[in-house]
């Protein structure tokens, strides 16, 4: 087996539910439904977590409770308590580098400036893979916090999703075949069928940095 656990980044309250910067959690709840699983929170590492059966082998899913820039005390607490592989562990997350409908699948890297993807490094190394979730990019870096921290237009929230949704299905090639054949599949799939909104996307790593200090509660 080659995936281990999935964790979706995210923020926790109800006002972040449908924000674009939830496209983790989102991913993380579709996971969940194919199994017809339900989160259950464990206190022991601020996070909810279930199983489901991929591929013939248990896989978890977690989403960390603790804001998105303290993503990656959860994701360590729950690899150490179950022994778990970091290079087994899938990491989604939004990503404003690229835009709705567009989804890349690697290993390893940089964290984009991406608070969550920072913190899961700063906790796990940056050995393991992330699935990253195209929501578009506003324009500007001062711009960004407010879009990513917002409810997206319909439009680029249904082009996540179906994003969301050939993902998933993916999983169990990625599973049993690893992640060059998973990689292959996905990135081969058409990108984006023309009716995504045109939102400008820099391509700049730099103008990816949601303008987070370290502070739990303003969600970046």
């Amino acid at each position: 087996m080659h995936l281990s656990i999935i964790a979706g980044l995210g923020n926790p309250d109800e006002q972040y539910e449908r924000t674009l910067h939830n496209a983790g959690f989102w991913f993380a709840d579709a996971v969940a439904a194919t199994g017809r699983r339900q989160f259950r929170y464990e206190k022991r590492f601020d996070a909810e977590l279930c199983k489901i059966d991929l591929a013939g082998a248990e896989v978890w899913i977690m989403k960390p409770q603790g804001y998105m820039n303290l993503s990656g005390g959860p994701i360590r607490a729950v690899l150490e308590y179950y022994r778990l592989d970091a290079n087994k562990l899938l990491v989604a997350h939004d990503e404003i580098d690229l835009p709705p409908g567009v989804v890349r699948l690697k290993r390893g890297g940089g964290h984009g400036g991406h608070n969550g993807v920072r913190d899961t490094i700063r906790h796990c190394g940056n050995d393991f893979m992330r699935l990253r979730l195209g929501v578009g990019h506003p324009g500007t870096k001062d711009q960004v916090s407010g879009y990513v921290l917002k409810q997206g237009p319909a439009e680029v929230e249904e082009s996540v999703r179906q994003t969301i949704a050939r993902s998933v299905d993916i999983l169990p090639l990625l599973a049993e075949s690893g992640l060059a054949k998973a990689m292959n599949r996905l990135h081969t799939k058409p990108q984006n069928d023309g009716n995504a909104p045109a939102i400008r996307n820099e391509g700049s790593s730099a103008l990816a940095n949601t303008g987070s200090n370290g502070k739990n509660k303003n969600g970046d």
